[in-house]
């Protein structure tokens, strides 16, 4: 790294953009992953919206016992 960095000329908020939309990726355990994987192929769905689904209807079930 440089000892100092010239910002003279910079921009600020050259990239932002209000709307952008971020995926941030998720890691799952083995355990996890196999379990997701298998309801996955049952379902003949993409591994993301069974992880989806099973977060949602955690959620509801969270509601349900506040």
């Amino acid at each position: 790294m440089k000892n100092e960095y010239d910002f003279s000329r910079a921009e600020r908020g050259k990239f932002y953009r209000p709307n952008a939309r971020l995926r941030l990726p998720v890691y799952l355990d083995q355990q996890a992953l196999r379990f997701v994987m298998a309801i996955a192929e049952r379902r003949k769905k993409d591994v993301s919206a069974v992880a989806s689904e099973l977060i949602k209807s955690d959620r509801r079930i969270a509601r349900i016992i506040r």
